[in-house]
């Protein structure tokens, strides 16, 4: 069983143009898709799509139109009621594959209700393989929300802990890090921002780049980091080597939730006991199928082609290999 977290869930409404996006103009849509939403969200979506066991824990009351929408789609989920409405986001996105994201902050947590989102988590949290801490923190809840629910997590059950996934940004990954997490999830930026790296483009450019701030964050404690590169693929970096994985150029129809099924296609693999270069290989296997779906669709196992994903050993310390 694999258990995600969402604090800040959503529902995601894509809006395809048949045109560049046209600032101050009137644009018709081509097509329009709606879907339950935020990064755990998207990734249980992704995991029952594949018939792997998970459940969506989230606030939200039963009759919230994001909890509705998943009842709808048959996903495990477990809310936590808050008396308000969930936030609601839009992406537009262009032929190209271009991608303009408008999210809303969210409905405001009290501190009892932070409590309770805490111990909700930590009842359904006992047998699983992974717990995935997933997503932005709504008003309400303190930037280092994720530490503080891994270390009570391992504080309560010890060995028999489930591991720990982070998929986040900004404060909330920062102080993520610092409780030394199973696996974090970046993007270009956000790997950058969290190493100190002034330039994300070169992280994309240069996988070794990627891998050697990746490696400064595994020697601090974090357990691996599985870096998505967009079209460049993905490394994944763990104390005992370093991957990259690129895949054949696609046609994207839309970006949004292509870093959720990443980490979905690494977690399904990872907990079939499959290599760490074949957890990466599925894991830019079930992005690039997800990109090339229209809005936050995400692919099924068998919509994706892993033969095509070449995966590639790196040194783990490159600037040492060059002396």
């Amino acid at each position: 069983m694999i258990i995600t977290l969402t604090p800040n869930p959503s529902l995601d409404r894509t809006i395809e143009l048949g045109a560049p996006l046209a600032r101050g103009e009137v644009q018709r849509a081509v097509a329009t898709h709606q879907e339950p939403g935020g990064k755990g969200v998207n990734i249980c979506r992704a995991l029952e799509a594949s018939a792997v066991p998970s459940l969506a824990i989230l606030p939200g009351d039963a009759d919230d139109a994001v909890l509705l929408a998943l009842a709808a789609h048959g996903i495990p989920h477990l809310g936590l009621p808050i008396g308000a409405a969930l936030r609601s986001n839009v992406a537009i996105t262009e032929p190209d594959g271009t991608t303009t994201k408008v999210n809303e902050p969210g409905p405001t947590l009290t501190a009892q209700q932070h409590l309770d989102l805490v111990e909700l988590v930590l009842q359904q949290a006992e047998g699983a393989s992974w717990l995935v801490l997933a997503g932005s923190l709504p008003p309400g809840l303190p930037v280092d929300f994720y530490a503080e629910l891994t270390r009570e997590l391992r504080r309560r059950f010890g060995a028999a802990a489930p591991k720990v996934a982070i998929d986040s940004s900004g404060a909330p990954l920062a102080a993520a890090v610092a409780a030394a997490p199973d696996l974090i999830k970046p993007n270009a930026e956000e790997l950058a921002e969290l190493t100190g790296i002034p330039d994300p483009d070169g992280l994309e450019n240069d996988p070794l780049v990627a891998v050697e701030a990746a490696r400064r964050l595994v020697a601090g404690g974090v357990g691996a980091v599985l870096a998505t590169l967009g079209s460049r693929g993905a490394v994944l970096v763990k104390a005992e080597g370093a991957w990259l994985a690129t895949s054949p150029r696609i046609v994207a129809r839309s970006t949004v939730g292509a870093g959720d099924s990443s980490l979905a296609g690494y977690l399904l693999s990872e907990i079939a006991g499959a290599s760490a270069p074949d957890c990466l290989r599925q894991a830019v296997a079930h992005g690039a199928a997800a990109a090339a779906l229209p809005g936050s669709t995400v692919p099924a196992l068998e919509q994706t082609t892993p033969t095509a994903v070449t995966v590639t050993a790196l040194p783990t310390h490159p600037k040492e290999d060059d002396q």
